[in-house]
């Protein structure tokens, strides 16, 4: 059977694509853009890829096609498909029919830290010898592989509330009925197809129906937006986390080092494992708890839950170093929501002192495009030393505001060019840079480092 798949390079429907290939199926797909690490792990897995949208893709005809999100109505192979009749889905009830409807589920939603909660807690299945699937939205470090079909009854998903397609406008995550489900946080987000906050927790209560009487769901502790989805009803049991105190139903920590690389974990309030990872930032204690909690309901004890993360070696563009170059540090990170650059840069501060951190972001992501986050994004930088903003091309609203308001050095840039000349010309020895942006950003990351050297 032939599956072409329509916005292919997009993080969820390039694992779909590797699945899809790890079951038997012949895999083809195009995209608008094409760049790594997608288009390598696609090309890896020796799946062909059109650069583009033409109508001539389709021939010779292939069984189904699976469209995208990114996909719209007025796109030339879009409306191919439609008129030529042929036969069509969306990315997640492909997946649901085809794989996640035998396996017990384990998925992790919320505004933030999906991708790396969903990797920790693949991975510690993994080194628990329970040889999970998975599909991650990002490619976790002790994979190198963002998807794989796995070899027993467990699959482990990042649970996306982002549309399913242009014809199916529920989340994504309504088709995975998780029986282990992770809720790690709850904010205004997708401003694009979300009018408010209302919105979307009515999207996580649809999630929530989903789950049986038997299963878990795992949250963090006095999470107002959560606490108000829950209160529309939940059926399941709770498990709760805390980063501030003991709980005498659920799991917590104590920090063993400030900036979070080592700590203590609490379960119903004994101690039962340390952890001493590569890992740093409070956001990234709590998602281990809430990884944890998600391995002890399919039967991973803690201690070896704990063992497992000591060996995580994180994702790829979520901090991901890659490299240091005459003594400075470069970072690529996915950040594309004020609360994501706030603790991602906060981590950092606590880690280095009193170092020079230089954030450099790309507001690229359709919320940040609508300026909905735009009174927030000064403060979000605010752990950075220098913060050089990116304006893009489209926008169609100014940072001049944010450059007036913030308290650091920060300055407006229209060019990558600019913005790496002005860094190989003033970066310090010692210097940490944060490159943000959930797009190829034109590439500046390796282009930097190369000028650097």
């Amino acid at each position: 059977m032939h599956i072409h798949i329509l916005g292919i390079c997009g993080t969820f429907m390039g694992g779909l694509a590797i699945i899809a290939r790890q079951l038997g199926y012949k895999v083809t797909g195009s995209d608008a853009n094409v760049y790594p690490p997608m288009s390598t792990q696609l090309e890896a897995q020796g799946i062909g890829l059109i650069e583009g949208f033409d109508p001539s893709q389709l021939e010779p005809k292939p069984d189904l096609v699976v469209i995208g999100n990114a996909m719209s109505r007025g796109n030339p192979v879009v409306e191919a498909v439609l008129d030529q009749g042929l036969s069509y889905v969306s990315g997640p009830q492909w997946l649901a029919e085809h794989l996640l409807k035998d396996r017990w589920v384990l998925a992790c939603a919320g505004t933030h830290g999906k991708t790396t909660t969903s990797s920790m807690l693949a991975w510690i299945l993994s080194y628990a010898g329970m040889k999970p699937g998975f599909l991650i939205g990002g490619v976790p470090q002790n994979f190198s592989i963002s998807a794989d079909i796995g070899d027993s009854a467990f699959f482990v998903i990042e649970a996306d509330e982002y549309d399913s397609a242009f014809f199916d406008k529920r989340s994504k995550f309504v088709h995975y009925r998780p029986r282990t489900l992770v809720l790690n946080n709850l904010e205004f987000d997708h401003a694009d197809i979300f009018p408010d906050l209302a919105a979307i927790q009515r999207q996580f209560h649809h999630l929530l129906r989903t789950v049986p009487g038997t299963g878990l769901v795992v949250l963090p502790e006095r999470n107002a937006n959560l606490e108000a989805v829950l209160d529309q009803g939940c059926w399941s049991e709770r498990c709760y986390t805390s980063l501030s105190k003991p709980l005498a139903d659920g799991w917590s920590s104590e920090l063993m080092a400030s900036d979070g690389s080592a700590f203590k974990v609490f379960l119903q309030g004994q101690q039962v494992a340390e952890v001493n990872w590569s890992q740093v930032g409070d956001h990234n204690v709590s998602n281990a708890l809430s990884a944890m909690a998600a391995a002890r309901h399919v039967g991973v004890e803690p201690a070896v839950a704990a063992e497992a993360l000591n060996r995580f070696l994180g994702v790829k563009r979520r901090m991901e170093c890659l490299g240091t170059v005459n003594g400075v540090t470069v970072f690529d990170d996915f950040a594309h929501h004020p609360t994501a650059i706030s603790t991602t840069l906060r981590g950092l501060r606590e880690k280095v002192g009193g170092q020079k951190i230089t954030a450099v972001i790309e507001p690229r992501s359709n919320t940040m495009r609508m300026g909905v986050h735009l009174s927030r994004l000064a403060e979000a930088a605010a752990d950075a030393d220098r913060v050089m903003w990116y304006q893009p091309e489209g926008l169609d609203w100014s940072l001049d505001s944010v450059i007036a308001t913030s308290n650091n050095d920060a300055a407006l840039y229209s060019h990558t060019s600019a913005i790496i000349e002005e860094l190989v010309a003033t970066a310090e020895a010692g210097e940490q840079v944060v490159i943000m942006s959930n797009g190829g950003f034109s590439g500046i990351h390796q282009q930097l480092i190369t000028a650097l050297k």
